[in-house]
């Protein structure tokens, strides 16, 4: 698209900046409950597509081709620096387990979501199933980079349905894990929770706050230099790696390499350097941005339907795993409703729900985030081949 307002390469990186900018320069500066519910996320995504929709910046741009290629491993690699696994299990102890079950039922309840709801929909979808896995698993970042993987078209309607259902079903399971709180006698003696692990859970997040110091120039080039060596070595090895479409093909590898070099990388020193995450999650936004800004709304029909039906009855099927494992392991709700903030929402809504519950625990909250951001990305690659196989 040629006749657009809009069309050099810094142009549109300003505008996609601009959009990106100012939502959460209001969520900031109003501090509305509103963006609780719904999160800056969804108009970062939605304001875009009207504007590459309306002439105002076009649908396709060199920028976007880089930016997918390069940007999405570069901030993968980066966020993952702050996972730290050793002190998640020592933290976490037996709610580990329930998160990890709450993952469980993420990458089962995907294909029987979609076998319930296949008929309305096309061929394709299962690729759009295996990115809302990503983002339910770990984040927005890991939804874009088994998007890319498994080589979900981000102009498609697929894409968007994954987008609008990642936040349809967020503004009902938010609240539903906010109010679980007010069940805890009840959950923690259905769960048979010993008495003593609330406390104890809080003296372990209480150790976990740490400081990195202030973030300096030199820290920011370390990690441009760590995201874009990790995405050149990645690329460089899926290239021996013979494919299996549909799901495993050089793409999907080149992510799953990156996303172990990110794991080994935050053993080591590389993951005190200040501000990775903040760092990350700006370049993480501002792809948000992209993708809604590739999105082409001509073909708009009515399958969303079909797609937000099967992601509830999904994400349902999750909440069913959560509490037997909550169960199985005896933890209290607290656990297990930030076990589910963390995968569902992610490093952006574990900590609304943590300090709701009790603000002790939000150190804890973020750990878990973390976690799912590192386990997030294969595990959906799981659920999409898993999706692929029932179509």
């Amino acid at each position: 698209m040629h006749d657009t307002i809009i069309s050099s390469p810094a142009g549109i990186l300003a505008a996609l900046a601009a959009v990106t900018s100012f939502f959460f320069f209001i969520e900031k500066k109003t501090k509305w409950k509103f963006f609780n519910y719904l999160p800056p996320l969804i108009f970062i995504y939605l304001v875009p597509v009207l504007l590459s929709n309306t002439g105002i910046i076009p649908n396709k741009s060199g920028v976007y081709d880089f930016m997918g290629d390069n940007v999405l491993p570069m901030f993968l690699v980066i966020m993952l620096l702050e996972v730290d696994i050793l002190a998640t299990i020592r933290v976490m102890g037996k709610g580990i387990f329930v998160m990890l079950l709450g993952t469980l039922g993420v990458v089962v309840g995907a294909p029987i979501g979609l076998m319930i709801v296949k008929h309305g929909l096309g061929p394709e979808v299962w690729k759009g199933f295996g990115a809302l896995a990503g983002s339910w698993i770990g984040g927005t970042a890991n939804m874009l980079a088994v998007g890319k993987g498994i080589g979900l078209d981000e102009s498609s309607l697929t894409f968007g349905y994954a987008v609008i259902a990642d936040n349809a079903v967020y503004l009902i399971w938010l609240p539903i894990m906010l109010a679980s709180k007010n069940f805890a006698g009840w959950f923690n003696k259905f769960t048979k929770m010993p008495k003593s692990r609330v406390e104890t859970l809080k003296k372990a997040a209480a150790e976990l706050i740490t400081d990195k110091g202030k973030p300096e120039m030199r820290h920011f080039l370390y990690l441009i230099l760590i995201g874009f060596a990790a995405t050149a070595i990645a690329a460089y090895l899926a290239g021996f790696v013979k494919p299996m479409p549909p799901v495993f093909s050089t793409g999907t590898y080149k992510i799953l390499i990156v996303t172990v070099i990110g794991i080994l990388l935050s053993f080591t020193k590389a993951s005190k350097i200040p501000s990775s995450h903040a760092f990350a999650m700006a370049m993480v936004y501002l792809f948000v941005a992209r993708m809604g800004a590739k999105a082409d709304l001509s073909n708009l029909d009515s399958s969303v339907f079909w797609f937000l039906l099967g992601a509830y009855i999904w994400i349902f099927i999750h909440g069913g795993f959560l509490v037997a494992a909550a169960r199985i392991f005896k933890v209290d709700v607290h656990t297990a409703a930030i076990a589910s903030a963390a995968n569902i929402g992610g490093a952006a809504s574990a900590p609304i729900v943590a300090a709701h519950h009790n603000p002790v625990l939000v150190p804890v909250s973020i750990l878990m985030a973390l976690l799912g951001y590192a386990v997030g990305t294969p595990a959906a690659f799981l659920a999409a081949w898993l999706c692929e196989k029932v179509m």
